[in-house]
Formats: C-alpha cells, structure tokens, sequence
C-alpha cells in the first residue's frame, strides 16, 4: 500500500482557493523572519557547518513536543552538553564516557538512555553513509510524490542499530522508539517532517542544508495548531490525527503551491500558537488573519490525543 495515497472525494466546501492563497502568502511573508517568534529552529542556526545543523537539527526536533518554553530548555541543555560541533561529538561519542553526562537530562518522557541511543544511531548514520541526508535519501523512491516511503525506510533502518550500550539489555520497545515513527503505521510523523522540513526548504526561517530532495514532495508536520487550523479552512475531513490527515492538508496546500506547499506550514503554525484562531470557541473568527475563509464554530471538536509523532 502507498501510504501517502490519499482519498480522491472531496471534501464538502472548500474556500475559494485564490483568496485563501492569497492569505497564506501575507501570512508566509509575515512570519518570513529568522526572530519572528520563538521555536525551536532559531537554536540550530548559529551552528553554521552544514553537519553540525544536521545533527543539531535533528535532535532539537525530536525534542519538539509538549510546550514551546519547556522544548527551548531540554535543547538548550542538549546541545550544552554536545558543544561548538554536533557533528565531531556524534563522531567521537562513547557511551562509556558521554553517558553519565546525558544521564540527567528529561524530557517529559524521554530519558538520558534514550540520548545515548539516539547519539548511538546518528553516530551509525555517519559513519555508513557521511551524513544524515545520505542515510535517509538511500531508501527514498525519487518518483514518489511525497517522502513518505524515504521515512519508513528511515525509521525501520534507523532502529536496527545496535543500541546495547545505551539500555543494557534491550528493553521490548526502547524510548529512542519514539524518534523514529513510521507513515505505514499511521503515525503523523511531526517531528521527522519537521526536521526534513529545516533542512530541505530555505528562507529566513528554514536552512536549506539538503540538496537531493525536492520541497514538492515534503509533508506537513501535524501538529495542534495545524490541525486545528486544517480543520477550520476545510483544508480534511478527518477528525483524528495521524498520516491520512497530515497527507491530505499538504494535498490541499499543494493546490496552492504546488512546488513548495509546506512553506505555509510555519505561519499556520503560528497563528494557532498565537491563539489567532477561534475554532471551536465562543469568539469565533474574530481575531484570525484568515477570518471570513474559515468555519470557526461549526462540527464536533476534536478530541485532544497526542499527535502522531
């Protein structure tokens, strides 16, 4: 099955697709700037060397989950403890000697072991193949619309690694786990598309680190906020999170930009965080820069669950 295939139906209404085009692209322009607001991308850009984003990029998003204030901080001590270069301690990382200064970070529910796993299968990745991009574009099928089948290659490949030195005996399903989900199981992947996301596009906002994959084919990373707001602009008509909605919004936005539809996703984002958007709330539309395009008030709230990683 290719799990980026989505529904052909269409969805009921839609707002008319070049007012709403038009929007984005003021919105886009707005939050186009490297100090717009506060996220967890503006700490990868001082590491200047395209190796160092790489691995800096991606563990920051894997540490994006739970609240903004909360991810600044657990990155922060991250990368304190990894110092001027990712890259060279990724490299150089010995479980015997790193561990113990890993072993008091937390993230909700990522624990030090599960950094040390996570270094352990980055330190795999460049050592096979040079650098993250390599490893990942290795089981990428170029002439598919989208990247999903390059991120179940990614995931599945990521965790044969042998993480022993990180867990002692292997526990069923390790906390590293979570840095690598998979579309075929459904999972929204946010934070995988997000990292892919920094690295592949390049504006004010986004590096620009990767060559070999095209902006067309990413993937909107599925967070709250673009959920609720894929919501509102009938952008799905699906009520729980996970891949089918993260592929359908981006279908939706590739209407609008067909060569680069995810560069809305970072004001999308932002007018949620924000608290812009009035979904499901008694003062409707009344703040949102999209008023007038959207059903502030209409179906049955979503249920609150955690979006598919």
């Amino acid at each position: 099955m290719n799990v980026s295939t989505v529904p052909q139906h269409k969805s009921r209404v839609r707002p008319a697709e070049g007012e709403l085009a038009a929007r984005l692209d003021t919105l886009y322009r707005e939050f186009n700037h490297a100090d717009a607001v506060a996220d967890p991308v503006h700490l990868v850009r001082p590491f200047r060397a395209p190796g160092d984003r790489e691995i800096a990029g991606f563990c920051a998003a894997a540490l994006a989950f739970g609240r903004v204030s909360s991810v600044i901080e657990s990155i922060r001590a991250l990368f304190a403890v990894m110092g001027p270069s990712p890259a060279a301690f990724v490299r150089g990382f010995d479980p015997r000697h790193e561990a113990p200064r890993l072993a008091h970070l937390v993230h909700r529910w990522t624990r030090g072991a599960d950094l040390v796993a996570l270094m352990l299968i980055l330190q795999r990745m460049l050592r096979e193949s040079g650098s993250i991009e390599q490893f990942f574009v290795a089981g990428d099928d170029p002439v598919a619309p989208d990247i999903s089948t390059a991120l179940d290659a990614f995931s599945e490949r990521a965790l044969a690694t042998d993480v022993s030195a990180a867990y002692g005996r292997r526990p069923r399903k390790p906390g590293v786990c979570y840095f690598f989900p998979r579309p075929s199981a459904g999972s929204a992947c946010k934070r995988l598309n997000l990292f892919v996301r920094w690295m592949v596009r390049q504006d004010a906002v986004d590096l620009g680190v990767w060559t070999r994959i095209t902006p067309s084919r990413l993937v909107v990373p599925l967070d709250t906020h673009v959920i609720r707001l894929g919501q509102c602009l009938r952008l799905t008509r699906y009520r729980s999170p996970g891949w089918k909605m993260a592929a359908e919004i981006t279908a939706a936005l590739r209407r609008l930009d067909p060569v680069d539809p995810v560069r809305y996703d970072f004001s999308l984002c932002h007018v949620g965080m924000m608290g812009n958007c009035g979904f499901h709330t008694a003062r409707g539309d009344a703040d949102c820069p999209l008023k007038g395009l959207c059903r502030p008030r209409s179906g049955t709230p979503t249920r609150r669950r955690p979006v598919g990683a």
